[in-house]
């Protein structure tokens, strides 16, 4: 009866509202028909059309059926620097790592093997951030830091302000500062004595002391001008200023091998020189992507990946720029209905 009164609302609607009853009609058919056919819900999603972004060579990225049985629905991703991928079963709070093809796991939480897929997200430059994420360049030592890359070592400095690495892992790019007047330590004891002073001409005398202090260690240091942040890489005649980075941010995703400062609207090269001047569409994007020739770029907002020579592609996640045999290409993945898997398809960019 229920299925029967559903079908004879639909009827009438489309008699009054052809175009807006169509649709409800079409949905109504296709879950009585289901239903009476005694469809799985595995049968009904892989009758689902494939997205707008799917291409024919796609390549197997994970595989939801078979032992795994994961609702696509029911998981979070992430992923390395290395392309590796953590992929988390919010049912059953177990983990998986794909890499090079293959699945690893059920894993717990706090298992070494899911370790070092911190979130990348904004404050991936910060002071605490660096060390953790670019732990195989970036030692600490007492309150200073090194960068070690490619059997070279670059260092100490007081702060990392900021750190990219290529995608190519042979070009690595920072912000560093040699000294700082005081260190945290130096401010909590100053702070500390300050309050625990008695007088006012004792807290002003331990200013006074403090100030001189700070003085002393900055010209220790290298003078005034170790206490401004420079560009410390291995890029041969890389000139950028950091006092010129107008909160710009260093990215070695951008160019494939190359690291770029991101600023706004702009993308510049290490000499300080423009490389693009991006659209408004494109500014503020989760992803930016120059071509290998510099001509063209990509850029990914909300699940879509825009070009600025071509149409854009839906329902994506994931963009990223890869090398393979010979060539570079902008890669990203998809959830596929018919296949209940993860795919991966490749631009040549």
């Amino acid at each position: 009866m229920k299925r029967f009164l559903l079908i004879l609302i639909a009827g009438c609607l489309l008699s009054h509202y052809p175009a807006d009853a169509q649709s409800f009609l079409k949905k109504v058919t296709r879950n009585v028909t289901d239903e009476i056919l005694g469809k799985t819900s595995a049968e009904k999603k892989s009758e689902q059309p494939e997205p707008a972004c799917a291409c024919s060579d796609a390549e197997l990225v994970l595989d939801l059926s078979g032992n795994l049985k994961l609702d696509y629905k029911e998981i979070s991703i992430s992923i390395k620097d290395d392309g590796s991928i953590l992929v988390k079963d919010r049912i059953s709070s177990k983990y998986y790592v794909v890499k090079a093809g293959v699945t690893n796991g059920p894993y717990e939480e706090g298992d070494p093997a899911v370790t070092g897929f911190e979130e990348m997200d904004e404050n991936a430059n910060s002071k605490d951030a660096i060390p953790l994420r670019y732990k195989e360049y970036v030692k600490k030592t007492g309150e200073k830091y090194t960068i070690q890359f490619a059997g070279k070592s670059y260092g100490p400095y007081a702060i990392l302000n900021q750190f990219a690495v290529s995608s190519s892992k042979d070009r690595f790019a920072a912000f560093a500062t040699e000294t700082v007047a005081a260190t945290e330590e130096d401010a909590k004891k100053m702070e500390a004595a300050i309050k625990n002073a008695k007088t006012d001409q004792e807290r002003m005398d331990l200013s006074m002391q403090f100030a001189q202090q700070m003085q002393q260690k900055m010209m220790q240091g290298g003078g005034p001008s170790s206490l401004a942040p420079k560009l410390v890489t291995n890029i041969p005649n890389a000139t950028f200023d950091p006092m010129q980075s107008v909160g710009g941010m260093l990215n070695g995703k951008v160019k494939y091998g190359d690291i770029v400062m991101v600023a706004n609207d702009k993308i510049i090269d290490m000499q300080g020189k423009t490389i693009l001047t991006l659209k408004q569409d494109a500014v503020g994007s989760e992803y930016l992507f120059i071509s290998s020739s510099g001509t063209k770029y990509a850029w990914y907002k909300y699940g879509t990946l825009s070009f600025s020579d071509n149409a854009p592609l839906a329902e994506l996640f994931n963009p990223h720029l890869l090398k393979a045999d010979g060539k570079i290409y902008l890669a990203y993945m998809y959830y596929s209905p018919k296949r209940n898997a993860i795919m991966q398809c490749k631009v040549v960019f």
